[in-house]
């Protein structure tokens, strides 16, 4: 790993060390395969691995049985739990899927539908733990290659809802090993919004967060006595705004649909810092009518509902607004402000996912089958994992006072230190390594620019391993004489 341990393990013995892979010498092969993919994260597995050696004993570990998806990732899994076991504090598990696109890998039969159906990979869903007080990532709590079956034609809806390939199921499956604590919040976007899986987290004994996609039935209030029917949305929208803060809004491409005719429009939506409005009341929500499409209780939920809307959106931006349900007690504008700023932070697990794809390129490794395939997936999604560690160590409080050797090997240090001021600075810190490899990766560090994101970090990062290479390599030909 690029960031020093305290007890000065290695990133693929903090993560890989205890896998059960059939033989040890299994496991150190994964663990320096680990290692090198954290110097090199990008490109094809020839590029991250460029040895021919390394890259062909990683291909023979791939192809034992013993060396499955979950063996790889469970050593990491099970050392997240473990962390979040020693904290006492709130937090976030962010669940959320994106699609893994295989298309072009033609030697790989047996691959699902993604997409519209023409593209073959897999459903991805990941769970990723995040401290809400610093925004840090602490690890995957669960991580699942989902396969999207073809669905038999004339499906009823009592086949549809015991089938167990359902996609909704996903959610569920995410939750699994979870504890049931308090201190932990779920945090779901609009996908997880079905009955079974409101009334699952209800009941789980930790706290959550979703994103309401469909204005459901409601009763107003948690007093059976005085309680009104309306619906989410009618009812938030009539609701007195309980006061004004700003959200941090992030850049994207949204697509919308035409209700009846016409063409699908795309609009760039720009990162934004925007001022909204907060409103919050008590619902309980009505079990879905008809026919069950969910293993559930037909018995209404008692959650919170927020409404957060954007009051004044720049010219030629779409209004920020959301429907958030919650089973947080929220009494005051306060308490609100507190679920918000939970909601806030999923945004991180899609840069997560940009850092496995566009970072970690974790679609390019060419393998001819699936169960070769989903090891090497696992390895390179938990190395992902540094890219966003690059970007917390930069924005950590005490980057401006902690000495960087301290987090990075010293030969980092003095390489970029190098290139930078045309001298070695040992007693660099934090900050300021960060902030050079920003400056490597294309940041003009000027006093209005926003903070380096991990994208920059990781082109400095590419840049500066080469530029440690090539040292390294003049350093072996002085030797040579």
């Amino acid at each position: 790993m690029v960031l020093k341990s305290d007890s000065n393990e290695s990133f693929g013995e903090m993560h890989f060390g205890n896998a059960s892979l059939g033989d040890k010498r299994r496991t150190d092969r994964l663990v320096r395969c680990a290692d090198a993919m954290c110097r090199h994260q990008g490109g094809t597995l020839p590029d991250k691995l460029n040895s021919p050696a390394d890259l062909k004993a990683f291909y023979r570990l791939c192809d034992y049985p013993d060396v499955t998806h979950q063996a790889v990732f469970a050593p990491h899994q099970e050392r997240t739990l473990q962390i979040i076991q020693e904290m006492r504090r709130p937090i976030l598990i962010l669940h959320d899927a994106t699609e893994l696109d295989y298309t072009t890998h033609y030697s790989v039969s047996g691959l699902g539908q993604i997409g519209s159906g023409k593209h073959r990979g897999y459903i991805f869903q990941n769970s990723l733990a995040v401290d809400p007080k610093t925004r840090e990532v602490v690890g995957l709590t669960n991580q699942i290659l989902h396969d999207r079956v073809r669905v038999p034609k004339g499906e009823t809806d009592a086949q549809r809802r015991d089938r167990k390939t359902r996609e909704s199921r996903l959610w569920l499956h995410g939750t699994k090993g979870l504890p049931s604590r308090r201190q932990l919040v779920d945090v779901c976007d609009q996908g997880a919004d079905t009955f079974g899986f409101l009334q699952h987290e209800c009941q789980s004994g930790r706290r959550f967060v979703i994103r309401s996609a469909y204005s459901r039935g409601i009763f107003t209030g948690h007093n059976d006595m005085k309680c009104r029917s309306s619906y989410v949305r009618t009812y938030a929208k009539r609701l007195s705004s309980l006061g004004e803060r700003t959200v941090h809004v992030t850049s994207k491409m949204i697509t919308k649909s035409p209700k009846k005719t016409g063409k699908k429009k795309t609009l760039q939506r720009k990162s934004r810092t925007a001022t909204v409005c907060i409103s919050a009341a008590p619902i309980q929500v009505k079990p879905t009518n008809g026919i069950k499409t969910g293993d559930y209780e037909k018995v209404p939920i008692s959650v919170w509902v927020i409404r957060v809307w954007e009051v004044n959106p720049p010219r030629g931006q779409e209004r920020l607004e959301w429907f958030l349900l919650t089973n947080e007690r929220v009494e005051s504008f306060e308490d609100a402000c507190r679920v918000v700023s939970w909601y806030e932070c999923r945004w991180i697990i899609e840069e997560y996912h940009k850092a496995m794809k566009t970072g970690c390129g974790i679609e390019n490794p060419q393998f001819e089958t699936k169960a070769r395939l989903q090891p090497s997936i696992a390895l390179i999604s938990v190395v992902a994992l540094t890219l966003l560690s690059l970007r917390d160590a930069s924005r950590r409080p005490d980057a401006k006072k902690r000495p960087a050797t301290e987090l990075i090997s010293i030969d980092y240090v003095e390489v970029l230190s190098l290139w930078r001021h045309k001298k070695v600075k040992s007693d660099w810190t934090v900050y300021d390594f960060f902030y050079a490899l920003a400056r490597l990766g294309g940041h003009q560090n000027r006093k209005n620019d926003k903070q380096p994101g991990w994208l920059v970090l990781w082109r400095g990062w590419t840049k500066l391993q080469l530029m440690l290479d090539g040292a390294r390599a003049a350093k072996l030909l002085n030797k040579c004489g």
